[in-house]
Formats: C-alpha cells, structure tokens, sequence
C-alpha cells in the first residue's frame, strides 16, 4: 500500500502517555510489582486472531518503550498490511514487569484502529472501481481524532476535516440560522481565505440547485435516495465535487458509489467500528 499517512512523534507519544498515566495511576502496576521480580525479563509476541488490516503499530511501540525505554520492539509487519490470524505483528523483549504493565495500553490501540482499518478496508472493495472514496466524520472518540482518522487512511479511506477549524461544513442549522443556503455560502466566502473550502449539505434538489448558483465547493448530499442522487450528479455536471452521506452501511455503500458522487462518508468506519482481535503471549525468564 502507498501513500499511508505518518503520525507525529509528538502527539504518539501525548496520547499513549495519556492513557499510560490512566491505567497506571498513583501507586502503578501493584499486580505486577506483587509477583514479578523487578529483573525478569520477557520475551512476547503481538499477534493478529483474526484476519484485518494492522494500524497502530508505532502507539504499542511507544506504550512499552514509555515505561522501559531499554525495551525492544521489533515490528515484523507494518501499518497498512492484511494479517492473516496467527501472524505475528512484532516481537518484545525487556523489563517484565514493564512490558506487563504496557500490554493493555499497547494493545487498546492496536485493536481499535486495526479494526478501523479494517472496516474502513472493507467499505472501500465494495466501492472499488466506481471511483467514489470512502471518507470519516468527526464522529470520533474524543482526544482520539487524528489517531482514528491515521487508521481510516491505513484502510485505504479518506479524511474528511479534522475539525471545526480547517474547513466550512454549512449544515442545515447553519442554513436555517443564516436565512437559506445562498446568503450562508456567500457568508462564508466572505469570511473565509481563498486557502479554506466551502462545503454546504443539503437534503433536496432544490437547495441543491440553490447551491451550484452560489458557488461552494463541495455540496453534501444527505439522505437523498439513489434517484436523487443521480439526478443530482446530472444537473451538476463535473461543476463541484459531490458527497453523499446518509444511510451508508454494507449494503448500501455500492449502490450510492454507482450514482457517480465523488465521496461518500459515514461515521460506521470509526465511531461504530468493532476492534480487531489481538493478543500478546509472554514468557518470562529470570534474568
């Protein structure tokens, strides 16, 4: 796979070190600390249970090297790789009771994005060949945004925008506020920097129409049905870039890809995605 995004080192490590501080708290790992010594060593294995699509694996790798920076971590996968169930995604070895004490950390990270690279990856064959991409929300677990969308990319999606503050998303209680969806794009163009694109959802045709006069540049289709959808890419001819939105699952996704939009988003790929089963199976020596 090409093109896959890369996370910064910073906000890795703010993030797992969040969830690290979570889970360890005041007193740290006192299972551990009761019944491993403090100079065992471990060697482990992360390894997939089921079939997916990895991500994640920089954030387990700092989930260990936090706690023991002397740990070793060497991936034998790479974000983007199909797993098949038994394959090993890296190999640890180092401080017991530190590998221990990072294993949930590293693995509820692993998990979750696998399975929203999976899911995401699983969206994308149905609509392949149709030349629609699948897209996120911001429908996120809150702090975990640009984490999740990194694992939207990892699946072979798209990212929508990141927040409220790099991109105009007009939706319908804007337009009900501002007094229709011609006076709220020209609001927007008004305000925003030629560097910042406008969006504006509507649910008829008719706003539809409204809004190719004024100008956006990308309409969002939502809820409209596959006959509406048609006749939307129709009357808009190649002007602006189409999303749909609405009712996309499994088994609609492929029908609303055929219509001809250009994106197609839903919040199933990361707010509603199952995790991926993966386990870490340890041994541990006296050193």
């Amino acid at each position: 796979m090409t093109g896959l995004p890369s996370l910064s080192p910073l906000l890795i490590e703010q993030s797992v070190r969040a969830a690290l501080e979570e889970d360890l708290g005041r007193a740290g790992d006192i299972t551990s600390q009761a019944t491993i010594a403090p100079d065992a060593v471990a060697s482990a294995v992360l390894s997939s249970r089921e079939l997916g699509i990895v991500s994640g694996i920089p954030l387990a790798h700092a989930a260990f090297r936090l706690l023991d920076p002397d740990i070793s971590v060497v991936p034998e996968a790479k974000d983007g790789d199909l797993i098949e169930v038994g394959r090993t995604i890296a190999r640890v070895e180092g401080n017991a009771r530190a590998i221990l004490s990072a294993e949930r950390v590293a693995l509820n990270f692993l998990m979750h994005m696998s399975g929203i690279a999976t899911i995401t990856s699983s969206f994308v064959k149905q609509i392949t060949g149709t030349g629609a991409a699948i897209c996120c929300t911001r429908k996120t677990i809150p702090g975990l945004r640009a984490i999740e969308k990194y694992a939207v990319r990892c699946g072979g999606g798209s990212n929508h925008r990141f927040g409220l503050d790099d991109a105009v998303l007009i939706k319908d209680n804007h337009i009900a506020v501002a007094g229709g969806v011609t006076e709220a794009i020209a609001a927007a163009k008004s305000y925003c920097g030629h560097l910042v694109k406008i969006e504006v959802e509507v649910d008829t045709l008719e706003q539809f129409n409204d809004a190719l006069a004024a100008g956006p540049d990308v309409v969002l289709l939502d809820n409209m049905s596959l006959d509406e959808l048609r006749e939307a890419v129709r009357i808009n001819d190649g002007k602006v870039k189409l999303e749909a939105s609405g009712n996309v699952d499994q088994s609609t996704v492929a029908a609303i890809a055929g219509t001809g939009v250009d994106y197609i988003s839903t919040s199933r790929i990361t707010i509603a995605a199952p995790t991926l089963d993966i386990g870490l199976d340890v041994t541990i020596r006296g050193d």
